[in-house]
């Protein structure tokens, strides 16, 4: 009877003993929910990982205690989802942490370098946050963190962007450091980047090409950096993405000097004879709607030469200047189709005169003096107004080289008139006869 108290009494002793571990109680150090598998340890200055923590928790805080090491101490959580290890004094990422996680906060510690194994086949993290430490370099295997879809880098000691950053990537943070560079090829292949956040560094100018494969970019943050804007051959790049891309930029480079957003765009040339700009094509395009009047106005260049041939004086080449007070604006063209008022297009007179008046008269249209007239059966526009100023200077080049002054030839007024003169002079003489 005895022996089995006896018995008995060591398999309660046993029991008391392993108990915490066996069934997963929660250690007294500690909150916990969840049957026990999430457990909160943090603000304990802890040093070393309390007991009574079973194996299949899926969720760990053990922040804001005094680690300094926990290598190899969290490899048997093979459950476990979410790690957070901020606010200790660690130097580096735990090694052999359980290839389950999800989610590692190792914030405000004092890690300097984070080592490629350090997060080496970590096939299921989706965020990784070593913000606030002293990491001067970072090496990540973008093919064994095929998940990671947050990175945050933020407030350390980077000179230079980390290369290798897995491609499916949707945010990352590397604001609050030294960043200076952008190694080349090291953003190409984000395609799923959606957030980059840059501010608060070291950045005088960001490389051609840089940014031009992050096509799914919604927001991006530039401000605090020390941009060269007075450097025209490696700030353009920039500044022209920041002007196309249809991401959201936060503190834009250089936007204080509104001068050098217009010069980083590609300066058009002057047009050229040559050119084939849509404002040169419009105007040769003009040219050749217009052509129909430039052929009129070569036929009666051609008028009066052969006037000139036969030795007949137009009357507009007489010995004073004659103007064309109508012709001294410039020639409107009118577009093609154009209709008279009968709704038939609009062709050349076959003959129509033209009023020239001599200087001395002024330009009055309403003066009492019989007015020359010119008559020309080359094709001239029904509306006269439209003759080109180079006609009027042809005419005038004309009278500039012309001789000695030519008789004036009487019109059939000045006859009708002499001949009434004689009539009534005839009649004087035969009444007084």
């Amino acid at each position: 009877m005895e022996y089995q108290i006896s018995n008995t009494s060591t398999c309660l002793l046993v029991l008391l003993v392993f108990l915490p571990t066996g069934l997963g109680i929660c250690p007294s150090s500690c909150t916990c929910s969840g049957n026990d598998r999430n457990v909160d340890c943090s603000g304990r200055n802890l040093t070393v990982l309390p007991q009574g923590l079973q194996d299949n928790l899926t969720y760990l805080n053990l922040s804001f205690n005094q680690f300094v090491d926990l290598d190899h101490q969290l490899t048997r959580f093979t459950n476990l989802r979410t790690l957070d290890i901020s606010n200790n004094w660690l130097k580096n990422v735990p090694a052999h942490l359980p290839k389950s996680l999800w989610e590692l906060y190792a914030t405000n510690n004092n890690i300097k370098v984070l080592q490629k194994l350090d997060t080496a086949y970590q096939w299921n993290l989706r965020v990784l946050d070593v913000s606030r430490n002293m990491v001067e370099r970072a090496v990540l295997i973008n093919n064994t963190m095929s998940s990671l879809k947050f990175l945050n880098l933020s407030s350390n000691k980077l000179w230079t962007v980390p290369t290798n950053i897995p491609y499916n990537i949707e945010t990352v943070d590397l604001s609050n450091n030294f960043l200076s560079q952008i190694l080349p090829g090291t953003l190409v292949r984000l395609q799923h980047l959606t957030s980059l956040y840059l501010h608060n560094n070291k950045f005088s100018y960001i490389p051609d090409k840089a940014f031009d494969q992050l096509l799914q970019l919604q927001v991006v943050t530039l401000y605090n950096n020390p941009w060269s804007c007075s450097d025209k051959q490696n700030i353009p790049y920039v500044l022209q993405w920041v002007q196309g891309t249809a991401a959201r930029v936060l503190g834009a480079p250089c936007a204080h000097q509104a001068g050098f957003w217009a010069s980083a765009a590609p300066a058009s040339a002057a047009p050229t004879a040559g050119d084939s700009s849509p404002l040169i094509k419009g105007m040769k395009a003009a040219d050749r709607a217009t052509s129909p009047e430039a052929a009129e106005l070569t036929q009666v260049t051609k008028t009066h030469k052969q006037l000139k041939a036969k030795g007949v004086t137009p009357l507009a080449t007489q010995s004073h200047t004659v103007l064309f007070p109508s012709t001294e604006q410039p020639l409107l063209r009118h577009p093609d189709g154009l209709t008279s008022r009968d709704g038939g297009p609009r062709e050349a007179a076959a003959t129509h005169t033209i009023h020239a008046m001599d200087p001395t008269q002024g330009n009055s249209t309403g003066s009492a003096t019989t007015p020359m007239t010119l008559s020309i059966t080359s094709g001239m526009p029904t509306n006269y107004s439209k003759m080109p100023h180079s006609t009027t200077a042809t005419l005038r080049k004309e009278d500039a080289t012309t001789g000695a002054p030519k008789a004036r030839v009487p019109s059939r007024a000045s006859t009708w008139q002499l001949s009434l003169l004689y009539v009534v002079v005839l009649h004087a003489v035969a009444v007084a006869v």
